[in-house]
């Protein structure tokens, strides 16, 4: 695609700054639309065909992470590529992406390097774009085999009829031959991309119940858990800025004049970003102990079911050393029949208890196969998903508890899920549906399991880890298994504040991802105003939640 044929959004508030970006774009051979206001250029980007935007903005500016949230959360911009010009050094530029951009640059930006960032995240879209259509098109392939093999066969009943009633009709039969053989041509054409989309719904599944088997791979994502979780934990945070003062102060005994005016400034910030965490780390604690111990760890075991005949997917067989059977490529041989263990995909949610055995999260959590794009691929290949196992693990509690499905909201991302807690004394939380509940700049608390298994196993010491993974040998029960028996279940607490307020959706940058889904949002009153239920991207980011009302409906007696 050429530059031509590229329309790139520029969003800068300063107007020297937008029309020399204006004009280095265009000089390039991008066509390109300028706003001075990021209101105006998200209106331009919903209603035109736009390629990537270049945000010039504020990190730390709150209007910067919504309008990153509102691009990347939409469908109709989310495949938009986001390059943001800011200030800043590393931490802010990682801050960025984390809030959901492609690509981070720094003031005072040079021209060539800027062009050569645009020319590549405008060739990443091209790629996915080119993939998606790729996927299109087997698809399609697919349709067209089976409905050739179905007319073969068809055509083979008429050729066999065409012979018993007239033998003398010889081109009536040559031609159905001829139509036959055309037919089989489109068959082998298409069957070879059936056959690849069979192999690659299977791929999806291997990928999926094995995801935590591999125990190397588990040791490092439990690495890389424990150090996003240093940067995001408030004690960090305390730390870091004391020791920014600390240097501020130094650095202004020995300033010059001309600089001492900049520094104060500079100070000033640190300083009430410090007594805010420390404010608001208080309010953090109180919360821990009142409302943890009801946040709990939720473990969907998934199933996949033939369409047909009901029976469940089972390995072609286990090794001596307990490992699946694999092909001549490596992946692992699946059948329905035999007595093999039947296949299964976990995955991890977050839950909280809002009345007498009820437990409230979100549907994609209840349902991990609800709107989960990753699986269409498998439900095409004539398999459903269903759920074979779901429990619910509370801190410090000596056993996990079976749970089902009670409701689903028609309305938002919740469900309502219930067991027998009834040995489980734990306080419900308490909720505030009220629109006033939730107030756009206002601190916000969000407790959840984020990032699933590799969270809980960040916080406990590097020996422990060792210990848990060689015993449960990667397997994800026994892994939970483990993490009870060890008193290990416990919510990660991250904080933030509220971006803004949506009819449909609370925007906050209190850090979570995968896992943290179905966790609480509690307001500085102490009161669950939403349930987390999408993330931007990465650990961090813009996220969204559902408006505690939405759950009205599921609790009503």
């Amino acid at each position: 695609m050429s530059a031509n044929h590229q329309t790139l959004l520029i969003v800068d508030a300063d107007e020297a700054s937008r029309t020399q970006l204006e004009a280095l774009m265009r000089s390039a051979g991008y066509e390109a639309a300028a706003f001075p206001s990021q209101a105006e250029g998200l209106k331009f980007a919903q209603d035109a065909g736009v390629n990537l935007l270049l945000l010039s903005a504020d990190i730390a500016d709150i209007q910067c992470c919504n309008a990153l949230a509102e691009i990347k959360g939409s469908a109709s911009t989310a495949g938009i590529r986001v390059i943001l010009l800011t200030r800043g050094g590393a931490a802010e530029r990682a801050r960025a992406l984390e809030l959901g951009a492609d690509d981070v640059l720094s003031a005072p930006w040079e021209a060539a390097e800027l062009l050569a960032r645009v020319r590549v995240q405008l060739r990443q879209k091209s790629a996915i774009e080119q993939l998606q259509e790729k996927t299109r098109i087997a698809d399609e392939g697919r349709e067209v085999a089976q409905t050739a093999f179905q007319a073969l066969a068809v055509t083979e009943k008429m050729t066999r009829d065409a012979f018993s009633l007239e033998r003398g009709l010889k081109i009536g039969v040559s031609a159905l031959f001829a139509i036959a053989l055309l037919i089989a041509g489109m068959f082998l054409l298409f069957s070879r991309r059936a056959t690849k989309e069979t192999k690659r719904a299977y791929a999806v599944i291997a990928q999926l119940e094995r995801g935590a088997r591999r125990q190397d791979q588990l040791m490092a994502e439990t690495r890389s858990a424990r150090a996003v979780l240093q940067n995001s934990d408030p004690l960090e945070q305390k730390q870091h800025l004391q020791q920014q003062s600390e240097e501020l102060r130094r650095k202004i005994s020995g300033a010059e004049s001309g600089e001492v005016t900049s520094l104060h400034k500079q100070l000033d910030e640190t300083n009430s970003r410090l007594q805010r965490i420390v404010s608001e780390t208080q309010t953090a604690e109180d919360v821990i102990r009142a409302y943890a111990p009801s946040v709990c760890l939720i473990h969907v075991s998934v199933s996949f079911l033939d369409r047909g005949s009901r029976r469940p997917l089972r390995y072609g067989g286990m090794t001596p050393e307990g490992e699946p059977l694999k092909d001549s490529d490596g992946n692992p041989v699946y059948m329905l029949d035999g007595r093999a263990p039947e296949v299964r995909a976990d995955f991890f949610g977050t839950g909280f208890i809002v009345g007498d055995g009820r437990i409230l999260t979100n549907h994609h959590v209840a349902q991990p196969w609800w709107k989960n794009e990753e699986l269409s691929s498998v439900l095409a290949q004539g398999l459903d998903p269903a759920i074979a196992e779901m429990t619910a693990y509370f801190p410090s509690a000596d056993a996990g508890f079976p749970v089902s499905i009670s409701q689903i909201s028609e309305e938002a991302d919740l469900a309502l899920i219930k067991g027998d807690l009834s040995v489980l004394k734990r306080p419900v939380l308490k909720l505030d549906p009220r629109k006033e509940a939730a107030v756009s700049g206002q601190p916000l608390i969000s407790l959840g399991y984020a990032t699933g298994l590799s969270a809980i196993l960040a916080r406990a010491g590097e020996q422990a880890v060792n210990e848990i993974v060689k015993v449960s040998g990667g397997d994800p029960k026994k892994i939970v298994d483990e993490l009870v028996r060890r008193k290990l279940i416990r919510p990660l607490i991250t904080q933030g504040h509220i971006g803004d307020v949506l009819p449909d959706k609370i925007v906050y940058d209190a850090q979570t991802t995968s896992g943290g889904s179905g966790g609480p949002l509690i307001n500085r009153d102490g009161q669950v105003i939403g349930v987390t239920f999408g993330v931007v991207r990465g650990f961090g980011g813009s996220n969204f939640g559902v408006p505690i009302r939405y759950a009205e409906p599921l609790l009503k007696p």
